[in-house]
């Protein structure tokens, strides 16, 4: 049986409507190609920051530092954020719109050695749960800032290899502005889920 994991997502099976993407993310793979071998993690929680949203960074329009978050859906938008994290998003809609899905939390699948020596700790579950420690998890960084993520390469989107199982929906983590909206989709029943216990019931 052909492993579908190691097919990359096509941008045509992408929602254009960015919580659509978000919710469509859950369950699939995020491959990320190293020179000593291939790190992977089933995506079971994201945020969407969509067309005039006030937390979204192309709220206030293009800019050099996010115009990765305007071309065509299917393109990596990262940024740092707190001084230090990575945080890896993928874009969406259509090109010159400006919105985008966080990358939130990984279940690990492939390379777990390879993670826990990016890491620094042995904890399956803490590897990549949190949109922080996923990036350092994959060792991605500002340098895959505009990667097309539907093309195979140092790092892309694949089919998941099974069905998600039953997504929630929450507020999203750590915002001020527009922060009522249920904009966060996650894995029910997932260990790997980041965030508080209240917002993963």
């Amino acid at each position: 049986m052909k492993d579908l994991t190691r097919r990359p997502l096509a941008r045509s099976e992408l929602p254009v409507d960015t919580a659509s993407l978000a919710r469509y993310l859950i369950g699939k793979i995020v491959v990320r190609e190293l020179p000593e071998g291939v790190v992977s993690g089933r995506i079971v929680e994201t945020e969407a920051y969509v067309v005039g949203d006030a937390a979204g960074h192309g709220y206030r329009g293009m800019t050099p530092r996010n115009r990765s978050l305007f071309l065509e859906r299917g393109h990596a938008y990262v940024y740092v954020a707190y001084g230090s994290s990575q945080m890896l998003n993928v874009s969406s809609e259509t090109p010159g719109i400006g919105t985008g899905v966080l990358l939130r939390a990984l279940e690990p699948l492939d390379g777990i050695p390879i993670m826990r020596l990016n890491r620094g700790i042995e904890r399956l579950r803490d590897l990549a749960r949190g949109p922080g420690r996923l990036t350092a998890a994959l060792r991605v960084d500002r340098r895959f800032d505009g990667l097309d993520l539907c093309r195979e390469g140092p790092l892309w989107l694949g089919h998941g290899d099974q069905e998600p199982g039953e997504i929630g929906q929450s507020i999203r983590i750590g915002i001020s502005r527009d922060a009522d909206r249920l904009l966060r989709f996650y894995l029910r029943d997932s260990p790997f889920v980041s965030g508080p216990r209240s917002l993963n019931e």
